[in-house]
């Protein structure tokens, strides 16, 4: 039987912790992971909004894409361990998610703070608006030239007979889109926020035979306007110049009834891990040099009041500017209480 001494004994021990060191990764990299919008949402923020962050903390960050009803189904579905670090939603669906309780308070970097317009910060800082929005009119511009047809102008030209067949409607149960066009042609039939029996007694016989199929995302419409699908949907100005950047033959029409304002929001994930990372994240979002790159690259209107942009983005601006001055405001509060049963009867007596 061998005999071990004490030097004989330490020499194997280091060898042994020698090898397992070996085997495992030196400085694994870390990874969050960010629930938002896919499709042109996600191209940009992977290829131009993330990679200075990535670079400069040496990060992995991973996009989850989905819709906001999807993104926040499935932080709630996991909220006692989430997958999730970062979570992107429209505004109605983050402020019902601060009520379930599933965002940590923003910690601001107190120079981004008085950067920030005072529409940026939601429900004390529970969560930050990342970009600026206005849902009105897109139409497809070749289809609409070729049938010799003036833009669109209002929200009653849902309902105009010519468009049958090429109307694309986003689904209210799933998109912001929807849900806010519906509710401006419930108003322009006598409705309110309170009532929409007048919208969806009026929908069956004037919108729905002009609606070619609804969708739950946007993210479908650049296809559809390229294969001559789409004539007229519901578009923000952010979208709309997203896809004509790419040679889409796309228009956005602001109505004379007015667009309506959508905020899409960020908010840290109560109990994900990795939080002091996660926080420094959204605070890069929120950065002059991060809303600059989703400016320049997809048109985003900035939240951050030290943003300029290139003379470009400058005349762009200038043109939403007198739109944003006559936006409505949705009453998220109603909205919210009031849309479980919106669901319920859209899925019932629409699709």
């Amino acid at each position: 039987m061998k005999k071990w001494n004490r030097k004989t004994l330490l020499a194997s021990l280091i060898a042994g912790f020698t090898l397992i060191g070996a085997s495992l990764p030196a400085n694994a990299q870390t990874t969050l992971y960010v629930g938002m919008n896919g499709g042109t949402m996600q191209k940009m923020y992977e290829n131009y909004v993330f990679p200075p962050f990535e670079k400069a903390n040496d990060v992995k960050i991973m996009v989850i894409p989905g819709t906001s009803t999807d993104v926040l189904a499935k932080v709630r579905a996991s909220k006692e361990n989430p997958d999730m670090n970062l979570m992107f939603l429209d505004d109605g669906l983050m402020y019902r998610a601060i009520k379930m309780n599933l965002c940590d308070q923003m910690q601001l970097d107190p120079k981004i703070d008085k950067q920030l317009y005072p529409s940026a910060h939601v429900d004390k800082n529970m969560a930050t608006a990342v970009s600026v929005g206005l849902v009105g009119l897109g139409y497809n511009t070749k289809m609409f030239k070729k049938n010799g047809w003036a833009a669109p102008t209002s929200w009653n030209d849902l309902a105009d007979p010519k468009y049958k067949g090429k109307l694309v409607f986003q689904s209210i149960p799933a998109s912001t889109f929807g849900m806010h066009s519906f509710l401006m042609f419930n108003k322009l039939h006598g409705g309110s926020v309170d009532n929409v029996n007048p919208g969806f007694k009026a929908w069956p016989e004037t919108v729905a035979p002009n609606v070619k199929v609804y969708i739950d995302s946007s993210s479908k419409l650049s296809e559809m306007v390229q294969t001559n699908e789409a004539g007229l949907f519901p578009i923000t100005p952010t979208l709309a110049a997203a896809m004509k950047s790419k040679g889409i033959s796309v228009e956005y029409a602001n109505p004379k009834e007015g667009s309506v304002t959508l905020l899409y929001d960020q908010c840290v994930v109560k109990n994900s891990k990795n939080r002091e990372l996660t926080q420094k994240l959204a605070n890069w979002v929120l950065s002059e040099k991060a809303q600059s790159l989703a400016l320049e690259h997809a048109s985003y209107i900035p939240v951050n009041s030290a943003v300029t942009g290139s003379a470009q983005s400058q005349k762009e601006l200038a043109k939403i500017k007198p739109f944003i001055k006559t936006a409505i405001t949705a009453d998220w509060d109603k909205i919210n209480q009031y849309r479980p049963a919106w669901n319920k009867r859209w899925n019932r007596e629409i699709e």
